[in-house]
C-alpha cells in the first residue's frame, strides 16, 4: 500500500482523503478536481455541482501544499502558425482567442515565419518557454505536423486545418463537402465547362479542395475545363483570369479562395467576359468583403467561429466525447453565379 508520504502533494488531503479519490466518485478526472477547487471557468456547471457534492461527502479538504501545485497554472494557450497573414489561419487564430477568452485563458500566437524544421522547431520552444497549458496547431503544411510529434505527450494539442495527417486530434471544416457544394451548385445551372484555379499545391487544403473538385466532377462524368494553380492572393487570380477570359468556351470558375476570385473578376471585366451573363465564378472562404465585390460572390462559407469554439473545448477536455466529423460548409448563392445561358 502507498503510504501518504509517498503520495505527491496534488493528491494529499488533510483529511486523508485523496483527490483521485474525489475524481473516481465524481467520474471525473483529477484534474477536473483541481479546476473545481481553483474555481477555474472552463468546468461546466453541472460537473461542478457534482464534484463538490462528493468533496461535501467525503469531507475532502486539500492541503496547502496540494492546493499551491494545483494553483501553478499558467492560463495560456500556445498557438503555432506557419501563414498567419492568410484569410484562413487568421481567421481561425481570431476564433481561437474569442473562445479561450470565454474560459478565462490568453492565447499566445507564434508565427514560423516559413515552413522549415528550424523555424518551426524554433517557435515550439518559444511557446513551450511560456509554460503552455495546451496547444493549438494551424498547420496548412505539413512540415509543422512533423515538428510536433515530437513534443511531450502531455502536453494537450490540436490540428487545425489538417483532417487526415499527423497522429494527433484533428478538426478541420469538410473541405471535401464544400467543393461538392460548390461543383454541384455550377452544375444545377447547367455548366459543364468547368474550370478551377488552385490554391499553391503545398497546401494541405489547397490539395484536398483540388482533389476534391475533380472527384466531383468525374462523379458527374465530367473532366476540368483547367486547373491553374494560384498563390491564394488576389494578383495570382488577375493574372490566371487574363488567360481564362480568352478561353470562351469555359462557362464557370471554382476559384480555391475568394481573393484569387477577386482577382478574377478583374480580369474578366477587363478582358469584357461579363460575370455572370458570360461566365459564372464560385469562391471558397466567404470574407467580409465577398459579399462587396461586384457582382457579389457566390462563395462556400466556412465557420472559423465553431472551429476555434471546438478546437478549445477539446484542448481543456470539455468535449472528451464530442463530435470529431468535419464542421459542415455553408454555400453563400449571390449574384457571380447565373444558368448557363
Amino acid at each position: 500500500m502507498t503510504t501518504p508520504e509517498a503520495r505527491p502533494p496534488a493528491e494529499d488531503g488533510v483529511s486523508g482523503v485523496s483527490i483521485r479519490d474525489v475524481a473516481r466518485l465524481a467520474g471525473v478526472s483529477h484534474q477536473t478536481v483541481s479546476r473545481v477547487l481553483n474555481d477555474h471557468p472552463s468546468v461546466r456547471p453541472a460537473t461542478r455541482e457534482r464534484v463538490r457534492t462528493v468533496i461535501a461527502e467525503l469531507g475532502y479538504t486539500p492541503s496547502r501544499a496540494a492546493r499551491s501545485l494545483s494553483m501553478r497554472r499558467s492560463g495560456v494557450i500556445g498557438i503555432l502558425a506557419t501563414s498567419s497573414a492568410e484569410y484562413g489561419p487568421a481567421s481561425c487564430i481570431q476564433a481561437i482567442e474569442t473562445a479561450a477568452r470565454s474560459h478565462g485563458y490568453t492565447v499566445s500566437v507564434a508565427d514560423t515565419g516559413g515552413i522549415g524544421p528550424t523555424e518551426v522547431r524554433s517557435s515550439l520552444d518559444h511557446l513551450l518557454s511560456q509554460q503552455i497549458e495546451a496547444l493549438a496547431v494551424i498547420a496548412p503544411h505539413g512540415e509543422a505536423l512533423t515538428a510536433v510529434e515530437t513534443l511531450p505527450r502531455a502536453l494537450p494539442r490540436v490540428m487545425l486545418q489538417a483532417p487526415g495527417h499527423g497522429t494527433h486530434p484533428g478538426l478541420a471544416v469538410d473541405q471535401a463537402a464544400g467543393v461538392g457544394l460548390a461543383v454541384a451548385h455550377l452544375l444545377e445551372l447547367g455548366h459543364t465547362s468547368i474550370a478551377h484555379i488552385a490554391g499553391p499545391s503545398d497546401w494541405l487544403d489547397a490539395t484536398a479542395r483540388a482533389a476534391a473538385f475533380g472527384a466531383a466532377l468525374d462523379a458527374a462524368g465530367l473532366a476540368p475545363a483547367a486547373i491553374l494553380e494560384g498563390d491564394w492572393s488576389a494578383g495570382s487570380g488577375y493574372r490566371i483570369g487574363l488567360e481564362l477570359a480568352a478561353r470562351r468556351h469555359i462557362t464557370a470558375v471554382f476559384s480555391s479562395n475568394d481573393q484569387m476570385a477577386l482577382g478574377l473578376l478583374h480580369a474578366l471585366h477587363e478582358g469584357g467576359v461579363r460575370v455572370p451573363d458570360d461566365i459564372s465564378v464560385v469562391g471558397f472562404d466567404d470574407i467580409p468583403e465577398a459579399a462587396h465585390f461586384w457582382p457579389p460572390l457566390t462563395t462556400v462559407r466556412q465557420d472559423f467561429a465553431e472551429l476555434g469554439r471546438r478546437c478549445v473545448d477539446r484542448l481543456l477536455g470539455l468535449d472528451a466525447d464530442g463530435p470529431s466529423v468535419p464542421i459542415a460548409p455553408l454555400l453563400i448563392p449571390r449574384r457571380s453565379t447565373a444558368p448557363l445561358p
